[in-house]
C-alpha cells in the first residue's frame, strides 16, 4: 500500500467506496468520508454498510455531495489529505437515459469541484472511479489504449468527460491522476440495481428475472475487495494513467451466473427474456496487464469465493435484502 496518512474517500457510502474506506481504516489510515446519501437506490444499503465504522477513531463521516461547490471547499480547507479518492457517482448505463442531467451534475460538475478544491490547496494525488462502459463496441480484450470515443449511454459519457477532466487538470496544475475503469463489479451488500443482488434475490422469491437478451451475453466479474485493494494500490505517484481493473479472465455469461445462483439457492430460476438494451454491451473482458505492471495487482477472489459470499451475504440479511426497493 502507498504510504497514506490522511484521505479524502467520495461517495464512501457506495458499494465500492465503503470497502475502500473498509481497508483504508484496517491500515490504519486517516478518512475523511463524504456522501449525500442520496436516492439512486434504497438509501437503507447505504446505512448498513457503514454501520461496520461505528465508532471508528479514524473515520469522518461528513454528509453532503461534491457538487456542492462550497462545502467541498470547506472540506479542503479544514484537512490535509495525501490523496483523494473520488469515488462518488451516479452508475447504471440504462438508468442515465432516464435523467441524464443528474448523471452530468454528479459525475462531472462534481468532480469539477474535486479537482478545483485540489489545485486550490495543493492536493496532489487523485484516483479516480471510471467504467468498463467506455469499450463499448470496441475489440476485446479492452485495453486503455482503445479510442473510447464513442460512448453509448450518457453514463458512458459523463464518464469519459470525467477523465478528460482530470488530464486537463494533470497538464495544466501537474495533479497525478489514477483513473480506474471497473469492470463489474460484485459481491456481499452490492447496490440492488445490479444484476447479481437482483438474480439471487429473484431467484430465492420466485420472481421471474429480467433478461435483456438471451443470457448469452458476457461480463468480466470483480469481485469488491479485489477492486477496493487496487483502488488504493493506484494511489501511488504514476503521472497520469488509466488502467483497467477487471477479473481478467474469459467474461462470463448471464447464464453461467444463474445457473450458479441456482445450485446455491436449491432453487430453478424463472426467465422472462426481452429484447437486448442498445445502450447495453455485449461483453465486456479486460486486459489487465497493465494493472499487474503499475500495481502489482491482480485478483485473488475467484467467481466460485465470490458468489459463495454474495449468496451467502443475502441469506444472513434476507429480510433486509427483500425489503429492500430495487
Amino acid at each position: 500500500m502507498p504510504t497514506l496518512n490522511k484521505v479524502l474517500v467520495t461517495g464512501a457510502a457506495g458499494f465500492i467506496a465503503s470497502r475502500v474506506t473498509a481497508q483504508l481504516l484496517a491500515a490504519g489510515v486517516e478518512v475523511v468520508a463524504i456522501d449525500n446519501f442520496n436516492d439512486a437506490y434504497d438509501v437503507r444499503l447505504k446505512h448498513l454498510r457503514l454501520k461496520e465504522f461505528e465508532g471508528q477513531k479514524n473515520l469522518q463521516l461528513i454528509e453532503g455531495s461534491i457538487e456542492d461547490e462550497k462545502l467541498v471547499n470547506q472540506v479542503f480547507a479544514e484537512n490535509e489529505f495525501d490523496c483523494v479518492f473520488n469515488l462518488a457517482a451516479r452508475a447504471g448505463v440504462r438508468y442515465s437515459l432516464e435523467d441524464p442531467h443528474v448523471y452530468f451534475s454528479t459525475n462531472v460538475t462534481g468532480s469539477l469541484n474535486i479537482v478545483q478544491a485540489m489545485r486550490a490547496n495543493e492536493v496532489k494525488k487523485l484516483v479516480i472511479a471510471s467504467t468498463s462502459s467506455l469499450y463499448a463496441g470496441l475489440p476485446m480484450p479492452f485495453k486503455e489504449d482503445l479510442p473510447v470515443n464513442e460512448p453509448l449511454s450518457p453514463y458512458a459519457a459523463s464518464k469519459k468527460a470525467a477523465e478528460v477532466l482530470a488530464f486537463t487538470y494533470h497538464h495544466l496544475f501537474d495533479l497525478d491522476v489514477s483513473v480506474l475503469r471497473y469492470f463489474t463489479v460484485y459481491g456481499p451488500a452490492s447496490r440492488p440495481d445490479m444484476a447479481v443482488f437482483r438474480f439471487i434475490r429473484w431467484i430465492d422469491e420466485g420472481t421471474p428475472i429480467e433478461m435483456f437478451g438471451d443470457g448469452s451475453q458476457a461480463r468480466d466479474f470483480t469481485f469488491v475487495e479485489d477492486i477496493a485493494r487496487g483502488t488504493i494500490l493506484a494511489a501511488k505517484p504514476l503521472g497520469y494513467e488509466v488502467i483497467n481493473l477487471g477479473g481478467g479472465n474469459q467474461p462470463t455469461s448471464m447464464n453461467t451466473i444463474i445457473e450458479g445462483m441456482e445450485r446455491r439457492l436449491g432453487k430453478k430460476a424463472v426467465i422472462e427474456n426481452k429484447p437486448f438494451h442498445a445502450a447495453d454491451m455485449k461483453d465486456t473482458w479486460a486486459d489487465i496487464s497493465k494493472a499487474k505492471r503499475l500495481l502489482d495487482w491482480q485478483p485473488t477472489v475467484s467467481l466460485d469465493e465470490g458468489l459463495d459470499q454474495a449468496v451467502e451475504w443475502y441469506l444472513q440479511n434476507r429480510e433486509f435484502a427483500q425489503a429492500l426497493v430495487i
